[in-house]
Order: C-alpha cells, then structure tokens, then sequence
C-alpha cells in the first residue's frame, strides 16, 4: 500500500473533517500542504492538525513538488477551477460534492481530468456511511428483489457558511446543497445503470429571507420503471435528519443514520460543546453520534479513494457519477419552474439500458395471483384474477 501526501484545498467545516478523516484513520496519507483563502484561518488549520505548510496561493499548493494528491473542500464556486488547474499539475484530484454547480460545469471538470488522464474521485460521503453500504450490498445480492421506490431526506436548520446561502456562487438552495446526497443515495440503490429519465419537483422559500428555496421535493423517473423520491430543508429543527427507505419485490430496508442511532442522552445543562453536526442545543435529549467521521462516511469514502488509486481502477463515486447528479438537479429546478416533469439532459449516457421491472405472477388453477396471504388458522388465502374475465375473486386453501 502507498503513502501519499496531499494538498488540501479549503480550511472550513469540510476541510476540518476530511483532515480528520485522513490523519485519523488509514494514517500513512497526511496533509502535507493547506490552501486557505485567509492567512488567519490557514494558519490556525495548520496548528490545529500539525500541517507543514499552509498557503494562501492555490496555485501554488497544487503545484507544490511533494503533493502527489489534491483533495478541493473548497466552495462550489470554486471547483472548475480548481478542478482545471489540477488536471494541468498531472496529479490525482478528489472532489467535495456538488461536483459543479450545474451540469455544464460537471460536464467540463469531467472532461478536464478525462483528457488529463488524472484519477478523479468524486467525495460523495453520505454513500459510504456503514448502514448504506451493507444495504446497497444486500439489495445487489437480491434481497429485496427489483427495487421500485427509493425515499432520501436530509433535513436541517441550514448551512454553517455564509456563502452556502448565496446562489450566485453555490447555484441554488437546498437542493444542490443536499439534494445532491439524495440523488446519489436513490442512484446506488435503483443502480447505477438505470438512467434517470425525468423529474417532477416543487420548490419553495418559507423560512429564510433568501432568493433560493430552503425546501423541496421531487421524484424521479427511472428507465426500469423505479421512482426516487428527494426530501430537503433548511427549515427542519432539531438537528440533522438523515433517513433513507428502499421498497422492492421482495423486500423492505430502513435506514435513520443521525437522529436516532441508538445513543440517546438527556442532560439538564451541566455539559457543554460540541454534540453532533447541526445539533441545536447541548440540553435536554441529545443524539450524540459515537464516531462522527465514520457514520457520516468520510472513512470509508476515502478508504475507496486510495485504494482505488493504488490499484489503477475507478472508485465508487466518479466525476461521471457527480455530473449525471448535477443533471438530474438541473431537471429538478427547471421542473420547479415549469411546473411539469422535464428531462434530465444528459450527453454520452455511459449506464447501457435495463429492462422494465416485469410483473412474475404465480398461478393457481388458471387464474393469476394478485396476493397470498397467511390466516390465523395457519390456512392461506388467495386473491386471484381471472385472466379470460378480468373478475376478481378470493379463495381460502391448505396452507
């Protein structure tokens, strides 16, 4: 296994969680070089996680001659250019989600590594938490069946930066903060293969005195017939809500992964500081996460990114990944407007095609099984459907 040595771009919340991330756990890859946009914030970052050298000059961090990794937690402003420079230095780029800002700007990152020849990780967190993982293998060995309807949500009382509010320089609200986690959650589950085809979505701005919508909704129309269904806002109170629901054939999985994990504690005050990531208050009952970068994904997300690097092949989250989800947010906000479902635009689809979910019905004595169900007694019953009629009709036998 190899060592690397990174250049962190951005020294805000993320930065400090990706450095924590990488110093904590696999530990042979280190921060070698920081970009922070204030020689202030730069170099209490660097204090704070023992970083040799800390610069307010991005060029310069990405260049530097004993870097060999570019990790950007930098605003979504600011991603195609790092990006770009990046793919010109010829090292390997891993970048925070959005990708861009919208497609087009995916779109061109995209092509900048591809034509580079750089390896390009895409830091889609919220897919590598524990819980999604062991559920998307269990749904890829066939445990629910066909998957027909996939529920994301992430709520919370709103971003912790200023520039987070301003759509000019992130390219919307709640949905491209977060909206994006839940279209790459939906995606792993229906699979990465099923191309989403529309969006119907509602935005709305009800709390926050902003020009972007601090709530939404959408559905997505995938080609094996699969809904996804995304649910943000920056209006929820009480913490940070991130819950996910797959429905199959077959089967059924739930996942609630902050607010309620199975560490609940109630304090009338005597403590104080941090509890958990947009946690409101440090009093009465409290959701304390027992290993914050773990449950939220980052070990695991960066396990995949250096292993995949060190072994030549692609990671689970692509920048063609992070561009199909720009794409799909970009249907969501021209549905918004249009109040109609509207395509997702998408150019060199790379997925292949699936087939439409097919209905297998079992048969009983010429007629069709709509459902069996098992009674009290331990006897069955059916429903049936007369194929020649179209009448419906119930039968009660052994079970």
């Amino acid at each position: 296994m190899q060592s690397h040595a990174i250049t962190m771009l951005g020294t805000g919340f993320i930065g400090n969680f990706y450095t924590m991330t990488l110093h904590g756990q696999r530990r042979r890859d280190r921060v070698r070089v920081a970009y922070a946009r204030s020689e202030e914030r730069g170099r209490a970052f660097g204090e704070r996680w023992d970083i040799p050298e800390v610069t307010t000059d991005m060029e310069a961090a990405i260049r530097h001659p004993e870097t060999d990794v570019v990790v950007i937690g930098l605003p979504n402003y600011l991603h195609e250019e790092a990006v770009e420079a990046v793919a010109a230095a010829g090292k390997a780029v891993l970048c925070t989600k959005p990708l861009g800002r919208n497609a087009a700007e995916a779109r061109r990152m995209l092509e900048a590594v591809e034509r580079a020849g750089v390896f390009a990780g895409y830091l889609e967190d919220l897919c590598y938490t524990p819980k999604t993982l062991k559920a998307i293998k269990a749904v890829e060995e066939g445990a629910l069946g066909d998957v027909t309807w996939v529920r994301s949500r992430e709520t919370h009382p709103g971003p912790h930066s200023a520039w987070f509010w301003d759509g000019r320089l992130t390219g919307g609200g709640a949905i491209i903060d977060m909206g994006c986690h839940c279209v790459e959650i939906i995606r792993s589950f229906v699979g990465k293969g099923n191309r989403p085809l529309e969006v119907m979505c509602h935005t709305d701005t009800l709390v926050h005195p902003i020009e972007d919508e601090d709530n939404a909704i959408a559905l997505i129309r995938f080609e094996s017939g699969a809904i996804g269904q995304l649910e943000v806002s920056w209006t929820f109170r009480g913490g940070m809500d991130l819950r996910d629901e797959v429905a199959g054939t077959h089967g059924t999985i739930w996942l609630n992964h902050f607010l309620r994990t199975g560490y609940e504690m109630f304090t009338a005050g005597g403590s104080s500081g941090y509890v958990a990531e947009k946690a409101e208050t440090a009093a009465g009952w409290l959701f304390p996460v027992g290993d914050e970068v773990a449950e939220l994904g980052y070990v695991d997300m960066f396990t995949d990114m250096f292993e995949a690097l060190d072994g030549g092949a692609a990671p689970r989250e692509t920048f063609y990944d992070g561009y199909v989800v720009n794409a799909v947010m970009d249907a969501a906000y021209r549905s918004a407007q249009s109040g109609a479902w509207e395509p997702v635009e998408l150019i060199g689809w790379r997925g292949g095609t699936v087939p439409r979910i097919a209905s297998r019905p079992e048969t009983f004595e010429g007629l069709v099984v709509i459902k069996r169900e098992v009674l009290p007694d331990g006897r069955a019953r059916l429903i049936l459907k007369d194929p020649g009629t179209g009448d419906f009709l119930d039968r009660i036998v052994a079970g």
